[in-house]
This record gives structure tokens, sequence and C-alpha cells, in this order.
């Protein structure tokens, strides 16, 4: 009788793919050996290349998840057509900011890797499309014709509300140098900041509203 063919184990697959997250994210790619990932996955070689035949296959699929980990918030939460812009802001901002402290490493892996390597930037990520035929983008529409914010191109605002959220991270060495606080200090103060990114933004545009008054 035919031994049955033995199948993959989710839960190995999945320890293999958050060490390799994790070392990927932190040192990047060419300075990961396979046998790192397998020492950090608890695992030995063989079955590493059992699960993922290169090491270039796996920092693929990693890049890719995180890809569109990192985007697919922000699609979900502006094609949202059931809660108000300011409500958006909030749910944004809280949720980078959660997966940030989690993998403090992952916005300047995202970065770097997109300059060097933007081949690498998956098809899925035709979801980046709909944002601007989503919710969000006809609320702030709506918001500057009334006069509530100043009239701008989209991109003002996106960029400047996503740097509040990526800058400190990616800058985390120098400014934690430059202030004096520790890890645990610095990721404290990351937390704080998801009640106060929504504060200034609203307060910014509030102001550029007034001024031109």
């Amino acid at each position: 009788m035919k031994q049955a063919e033995k199948k993959p184990d989710p839960s190995t697959e999945d320890k293999i793919k958050s060490a390799a997250q994790k070392l990927f994210t932190k040192k990047g790619f060419a300075a990961v050996k396979t046998r790192d990932i397998a020492d950090e996955a608890g695992i030995n070689l063989a079955l590493l290349n059992y699960y993922f035949r290169s090491k270039e296959k796996l920092f693929n699929l990693i890049m890719e998840e995180s890809l569109v980990q990192f985007v697919k918030g922000i699609a979900e939460n502006f094609a949202n057509e059931e809660t108000t812009l300011d409500q958006k802001i909030e749910n944004l901002v809280a949720s980078y900011i959660d997966l940030f402290t989690i993998y403090p490493d992952l916005p300047l892996f995202i970065l770097s890797e997109l300059r060097q390597h933007p081949d690498r930037f998956p098809a899925k990520l035709d979801m980046i499309a709909d944002i601007a035929r989503s919710s969000f983008v006809k609320q702030i529409n709506a918001a500057m014709k009334k006069g509530t914010y100043p009239k701008m191109h989209i991109l003002h605002f996106l960029s400047n509300m996503m740097s509040l959220i990526v800058f400190p991270f990616v800058a985390s060495p120098m400014l934690m140098k430059i202030t004096g606080v520790t890890p645990k200090q610095y990721m404290d103060l990351m937390r704080d900041r998801k009640k106060m990114i929504p504060q200034w933004i609203n307060a910014m545009l509030k102001a550029n509203t007034s001024a031109k008054k």
C-alpha cells in the first residue's frame, strides 16, 4: 500500500515565516543566512528547506505579505462607508502604531526594499488604486467643499498623516539618543501618539482654514 504523502504542517510554516520576518526586518536580506532563520524558528535546516526551497523565495513571500499588510489596512479603513472622516483617521493611526510597536523595524524595511528593488512591489497591491475612489477621499473632498478643511491635493493630506505615523519609527535611534529615553519609554510615547496625531491633524487643518477666512 502506498504511503500517504506527508502534508506540510501550517504551524511549522508559520513559525518559519515569523522567524524570517523578524530577521529580515531587523538585518535585511543580505545579512541573514538560512541557518539563522532555522535557528530562530527552532528547527533544523533540512526542515526549512523542505518548506521553502531558497532564502530568496522566503524573502519575497515575507516582503509581499509585509507590503500587503501595510497597505491593506489603509484600503479597508478608507473604503468603510459606515465611519466618519475623524473615525477613519483615528482608526488608521491606532492600527499602524499598534503594528509598528510590534514590528518597529517594519517601516524602514519596507521603504528601503521598495527603494532598492521596486520590481518586488507585488501586483496584489493594486488595491492602492481603490484609495482614490474610496469613501475617505469623498469625505475629504466634501469637507473641503464645505470649507471645514482647506483646499489641497489629497497627496498633502496623506503625506502629512503617514509622516506623523511612520517617521518616529524610522528615526527611532536618532530620536532616542537626542531625548535620552529608553526603548521601553520610547514605545510608550509612540502609543501616546494614537490620541495625539488625530488631534494634531484636526488642529492643523482647522488653523489653516481659519487663516484663509
